[in-house]
């Protein structure tokens, strides 16, 4: 593991799920590789419970990480580390709610989230920048995942999914 400015050890459970089991200490790119996290155990989970297997990871995933997060904050002195990845493995499972089980859907879910989890257009930036601590760490994804989901929603209709 690499070194980071944490307190607390890299097998503390709040750093396991906040890294999502070390995918946040990947050197390029943390957050992307947390999002294809969140796409290869998402396929998983919706392919043997269903939606309401997977919005329920979403959720539990969402409270766990609030969590998380709120004490890895604490730990490293840094608002939002980098390395910090459950918020992208919870937003991208909501994502994945709105599309069928389809390698190709799977795949503009995972582009579109990255997209607006990157670029951050209104109100994610300014949710980003007013909340702080863990539950702001979540909800500038979650919001990207609304606006994801508001497109692949409008795509599904237009191409009559």
């Amino acid at each position: 593991m690499p070194v980071t400015s944490l307190a607390l050890p890299w097998w503390h459970p709040a750093v396991l799920i906040a890294t999502g089991f070390g995918a946040g200490f990947l050197p390029v790119g943390p957050g992307s590789w947390g999002s294809l996290a969140a796409l290869l155990s998402g396929w998983f989970i919706a392919g043997q419970g269903g939606q309401i297997a997977l919005l329920a990871a979403a959720l539990i995933a969402f409270a766990f990480g609030w969590w998380a997060s709120t004490r890895v904050v604490h730990s490293s002195g840094l608002a939002d580390p980098r390395f910090i990845v459950i918020d992208e493995i919870a937003a991208q499972w909501l994502v994945l709610l709105a599309v069928p089980l389809d390698h190709r859907w799977y795949a503009v879910a995972f582009l579109l989230f990255r997209v607006f989890d990157i670029v951050k257009p209104w109100p994610i930036r300014l949710v980003e920048r007013r909340v702080a601590g863990g539950l702001g760490i979540m909800l500038d994804d979650v919001l990207a995942a609304i606006y994801a989901v508001v497109i692949l929603l409008i795509g599904q209709e237009i191409f009559h999914v």
